[in-house]
């Protein structure tokens, strides 16, 4: 089973990237399953029900989340009614919706873990990923077959210790939120795939996704600025890994960038 997993989608143009370089990947043999974190896909702020579901058309198969999951107002009900959308499981156990996902593939079931980390992501009560994840498969809730963990967190540290911390008892474990892809793809001593940070999908021509001017001058006067989505030079950014029928560990972590032109509005 090949599994693409795919850094944070970046408004309309790393939509519309996701939709195109997913259907040719299909079309080519290279990916079974797409695993997509769509944090920033509603103008670079959250999610929302019609874009899930754009993404779900588009060849998605999970959607993961992050600190900015409740961006958006109607992500609340979406939640709670679409169980392949997932918020941070370390989030507190009274928010909406569920921390994983398990879904039924040709090659048996998979699951996804979303986390979310605590260094540097703000003054959130977000409880501890390390011991959030552990007591979710000691409950051996999670069925038989490949795990999926998302590090939704700017440290690379705290990200470094987590993959190495589940080597061995999952299947990948990659990070998201930073929007800069790292070239530090391996399979770790336990057979566990990891990556530091997949990177993003979208403008390359940008500050993480988002128009340079406005935050070149945020930077320069210290003042607040919107700040618009960039569309110029947009590529989908993540790792393909590939997992042996029935196995636990991964076989293989590609790291791919993959350029897509005119993805704008």
């Amino acid at each position: 089973m090949k599994i693409l997993v795919v850094g944070d989608i970046v408004g309309a143009p790393g939509r519309k990237a996701f939709a195109q370089v997913c259907a040719a990947l299909r079309s080519e043999g290279r990916i079974d399953i797409a695993i997509v974190n769509a944090e920033n896909a509603a103008g670079g702020r959250g999610l929302t029900r019609a874009l899930g579901e754009e993404l779900f058309e588009a060849g998605a198969d999970v959607l993961t989340t992050g600190d900015h999951v409740w961006d958006q107002k109607e992500i609340k009900s979406y939640l709670e009614q679409e169980y392949r959308v997932v918020r941070p499981l370390n989030m507190p156990p009274a928010c909406p919706g569920k921390g994983f996902t398990t879904i039924n593939t040709d090659f048996g079931p998979l699951s996804v873990v979303d986390l979310v980390g605590r260094v540097f992501m703000g003054t959130k009560p977000h409880d501890c990923p390390f011991r959030t994840v552990d007591a979710l498969l000691e409950s051996k809730v999670l069925p038989d077959g490949p795990i999926f963990v998302d590090l939704h967190a700017e440290a690379t540290s705290e990200k470094i210790v987590m993959g190495r911390y589940l080597d061995g008892r999952v299947t990948c474990v990659y990070g998201t939120h930073t929007h800069v892809q790292t070239s530090d793809e391996a399979i770790l001593p336990g057979g566990t795939a990891y990556i530091t940070d997949l990177g993003m999908t979208g403008s390359k021509d940008s500050a993480i996704g988002r128009d340079l001017k406005s935050i070149t001058e945020m930077f320069l006067t210290g003042m607040p600025a919107p700040f618009k989505v960039a569309e110029k030079d947009v590529a989908l950014e993540g790792a393909i890994i590939d997992v042996a029928r029935g196995a636990r560990e991964a076989s293989s972590i590609e790291r791919i960038r993959v350029k897509v032109p005119e993805c704008h509005e």
